[in-house]
């Protein structure tokens, strides 16, 4: 099995600008007492959207905390200037589907279910979904079906949970439901 290593851009004096606004921003979001998860930066054009994932321990992110972190965020963003075109600032909590930034959120939700896209193709393929089975370093190993891929965590691209709704109770439930375009037949009632 093939397995893909990248040499951290960081110490090679390259970071991308989601690394660099991490970085400023962070302080800021741990001061309101609130886990900063991770950033989606996406340029197109003269617009961009940042968006930025909080979390906080003990309880769920509220409407409350991103508006604190919004207002505050927005604050430095202007100071700073660090996104030189026209965006878009949006605060949001992880949610069922949460992303995974770092190898530890991987770690912290083992034994569930991911989504995981890929920078570079591993085994001919760029998407992998299964469950998280081990974290060793930097090292993820993802179960899907009977392979287990082992994934350097400088190749994943983009990673979330893939939430079980029906153990939500959100989902179908497992009753066998008729085709659709068939009729279920009625049992003759008694008169």
């Amino acid at each position: 099995m093939a397995l893909f290593c990248f040499r951290n851009l960081a110490e090679m004096g390259y970071m991308s600008k989601a690394d660099e606004l991490i970085e400023m921003l962070t302080p800021t979001v741990e001061a309101l007492k609130l886990e900063l998860l991770g950033i989606e930066f996406a340029q197109s054009g003269s617009r961009a959207l940042l968006r930025l994932y909080i979390d906080v321990e003990g309880r769920l992110v509220n409407i409350e905390d991103c508006e604190a972190v919004s207002r505050e965020v927005a604050a430095i963003l202007d100071v700073n200037d660090p996104i030189s075109s026209n965006y878009t600032l949006e605060v949001s909590s992880p949610g069922i589907d949460r992303p995974l930034f770092k190898p530890e959120h991987f770690a912290r939700f083992m034994g569930e279910q991911a989504k995981v896209n890929l920078r570079l193709p591993q085994n001919t393929r760029r998407r992998v979904q299964g469950k998280i089975v081990k974290v060793e370093g930097e090292i993820i190993t993802i179960a899907e079906d009977k392979a287990e891929f082992e994934i350097a965590f400088d190749n994943i691209e983009k990673a979330r949970l893939v939430p079980d709704y029906a153990a939500m109770g959100l989902g179908e439930s497992k009753e066998k439901k008729p085709e659709r375009g068939s009729r279920r037949r009625k049992d003759p009632q008694p008169d």
